[in-house]
């Protein structure tokens, strides 16, 4: 089967070597020239994932059968929407379905509109005045433009805002400036606990969930410093994380079945992979955000885990007929990010990073990112660059894996957050917990 994956970031290479793995005839289109991708694709497209035109008729051109379509923003321009009617089979919502990334107040009307579990306190707001009246009225806030920034568009009380005063300033710069492409803006009542992930494919009906991930998007050690895509991940052998209890990811399931319930309902079923941004309160688990596709860095954590045909996981999604019975392997993992000089403030660009002696293996995955290969020399961009990910039997023997990978890659301009999934690190996330619930 002639297969595209759209995209070019470590998430694509992780998908990109399932459908491989699965037997599938790679085919690309990506903005950059990912090494990973390219060595393992018969062909690549190169250009803007967003102008949906081209990359259809790429397709088209290849006689592609089925598409993984990584990023957002080609989803958020209608991309899936034109491959159906290409008669192309896509792993995707179409441009309506992703509206539940995409205008994160459509999201949260739908919730609401539904009476769904997880919901949350929120207004929406093109008002600067009426905005910080509400940010008033709730005191410890998230302030979130309501179109698509990155992953860093989010601010908050006690972390970037010291006062209502300073939320309320950067609610009408959000409205002011149209941040996130609208000059609206949500706010919303601030949440307290851990977050985690939980991402699934689905078909329109079926949610089949793959284990939980806790991504770390603070730039520096000890979740210090501005906002990034994500500097790395962990996952536990038993699909659930160190604070987490078995009823409270059946809980988080249980919402993503109703909120998938709910777009049927709307008239736009939602079929793809969803990702789930929760946050595990006293209360249980509250919908921080809906994303519309696998995330960066979650997906690397799951996918090199799955054991199901990922061929077959498409064929049935596109089919309707997708079962929750996904198979994957019990281990743990660690995923850690080599990211440039700067990252999150301003990245270093154009250094050269030397991979030398990197074998793949059953405990140990290298995939590239935002990075271009020239002359077979592998070169950063201003976004992440490449991220290696460490399995075990426990989430130590899977940090200790990701860390002797790291020996394999050199750069006098690169930066990485050593913190993440070492034993010291994950018992502070159980001990406020256990706090956040109250020390039960």
């Amino acid at each position: 089967m002639k297969v595209m994956i759209v995209g070019g970031g470590a998430r694509e290479h992780a998908i990109a070597s399932c459908i491989v793995d699965a037997g599938g005839e790679l085919y690309a289109y990506m903005g950059n020239r990912n090494p990973g991708i390219l060595r393992m694709s018969s062909d690549a497209g190169l250009g803007k994932e967003t102008e949906i035109e081209k990359v259809r008729d790429y397709a088209v051109s290849k006689r592609i059968e089925m598409a993984f379509i990584g990023p957002e923003a080609p989803l958020n321009a209608g991309l899936v929407d034109i491959l159906k009617e290409a008669g192309i089979a896509a792993v995707g919502p179409t441009g309506a379905a992703a509206r539940l990334e995409t205008s994160k107040e459509f999201m949260r009307n739908l919730m609401s509109k539904y009476d769904l579990p997880g919901a949350i306190r929120y207004g929406v707001f093109s008002d600067a005045a009426e905005a910080a009246s509400f940010i008033e009225e709730l005191g410890q806030v998230a302030i979130k433009p309501v179109g698509l920034t990155g992953g860093k568009g989010v601010r908050v009380s006690g972390d970037h805002f010291a006062s209502t005063e300073e939320a309320a300033a950067y609610a009408r710069e959000v409205i002011e400036n149209s941040i996130g492409g609208s000059a609206r803006v949500v706010v919303e009542e601030l949440l307290v606990g851990e977050e985690f992930t939980l991402q699934a494919f689905c078909d329109g009906k079926t949610v089949a969930a793959m284990p939980c991930v806790q991504d770390h998007k603070r730039a520096y050690e000890g979740d210090k410093g501005p906002n990034t895509g994500g500097m790395g991940s962990y996952s536990q052998a038993d699909g659930l994380l160190p604070f987490m209890r078995g009823e409270e990811v059946e809980e988080a399931m249980m919402i993503m079945q109703r909120t998938l319930d709910a777009m049927r309902e709307e008239g736009c079923p939602y079929s793809g992979v969803l990702y789930g941004q929760f946050m595990l309160t006293a209360k249980g688990p509250r919908v921080i955000e809906y994303n519309v596709r696998f995330g960066d860095p979650e997906a690397m954590n799951v996918l090199p885990l799955l054991r199901t045909d990922i061929l077959e996981i498409g064929g049935a999604i596109a089919d309707g007929t997708l079962k929750n019975d996904l198979a994957f392997d019990r281990k743990a993992t660690v995923c850690k990010y080599i990211v440039p000089r700067g990252y999150g403030v301003k990245s270093v660009s154009g250094a050269l990073i030397n991979v030398e002696g990197w074998t793949d293996g059953p405990d140990r995955r290298l995939f590239y990112a935002a990075v271009n290969e020239e002359d077979g020399r592998i070169f950063t961009t201003t976004s992440r660059s490449m991220a290696v990910v460490g399995m075990g039997d426990t989430i130590e023997e899977a940090e200790a894996v990701a860390e002797d990978c790291l020996v394999c890659i050199s750069s006098n301009d690169i930066f990485v957050r050593h913190d993440i999934g070492k034993p010291e690190s994950i018992q502070r996330k159980i001990e406020h917990m256990e706090k956040v619930r109250g020390g039960e």
